[in-house]
């Protein structure tokens, strides 16, 4: 067993499949709401360009350039305006689907459970998360994580939204946890292991598809079972 204490886990794209869960609720908002008729474009033109514009969202929300609100709607409306659909009643029913249904879907990444099932008789576990506070809790109850986590930390509780450290040291307080006995694990290499790193805390990498690794992490791993081997 290692010296940690205290493990921090993000939530999407670490444990939460959101890529698949996500594609799951594009795909019935596809049919649902007959987009191919509105628009001319096929399912996957939809899926990608609203993914493009949600991630740009995304990383304005994050970093204090657009509300949660504006969020939630305007990543439909210039995602479909993109394609030609111009009803705005429309577009924001859409919006609202898409946040009712999502959270609802249980994919997770392969070995979630058993990895958080043997890591849990060692180590006091967390979520930190710059998720949506209602949406995260859903994710964690439909999909059979909930009891697994003692703290879930959002960025709304903290105040700061990952990679500032603020939700780092708010999170460890949270936890009654000291940094050098705490691990940070997450699949953004900016937003969770390098704002882990300036607090001093270690950093696992959660990096299935192998990208170009630019942040030094204490560890990196492609699948979550790596973790068993140092943990």
């Amino acid at each position: 067993m290692s010296n940690y204490k205290h493990i921090f886990f993000d939530l999407d794209h670490t444990l939460w499949d959101f890529k698949t869960n996500s594609r799951l609720t594009l795909s019935e908002i596809f049919v649902e709401f007959g987009i191919a008729d509105l628009s001319g474009t096929d399912e996957e033109d939809f899926i990608e360009t609203y993914e493009r514009y949600n991630h740009k969202m995304w990383d304005d929300y994050r970093n204090g350039r657009m509300s949660k609100e504006t969020l939630r709607y305007e990543r439909f409306r210039q995602s479909l305006f993109h394609l030609g659909v111009r009803d705005i009643a429309l577009i924001n029913q859409i919006a609202d689907f898409y946040v009712d249904t999502s959270p609802i879907k249980t994919a997770l990444f392969p070995g979630t459970i058993e990895v958080l099932t043997e890591l849990r008789s060692k180590y006091v576990m967390h979520i930190i998360t710059n998720g949506f506070e209602e949406i995260q809790t859903i994710k964690l109850n439909r999909s059979g994580l909930s009891g697994f986590f003692d703290e879930v930390i959002t960025s709304e509780q903290a105040g700061s939204k990952k990679p500032h450290p603020a939700i780092f040291e708010y999170s460890l307080k949270r936890a009654n946890a000291k940094v050098k006995e705490s691990l940070m694990v997450g699949d953004n290499q900016q937003v969770d292991i390098g704002g882990a790193k300036k607090v001093g805390m270690d950093g696992v990498f959660f990096n299935p598809e192998k990208e170009e690794t630019v942040i030094n992490p204490t560890f990196e791993v492609s699948e979550l079972k790596q973790m068993l081997t140092f943990l």
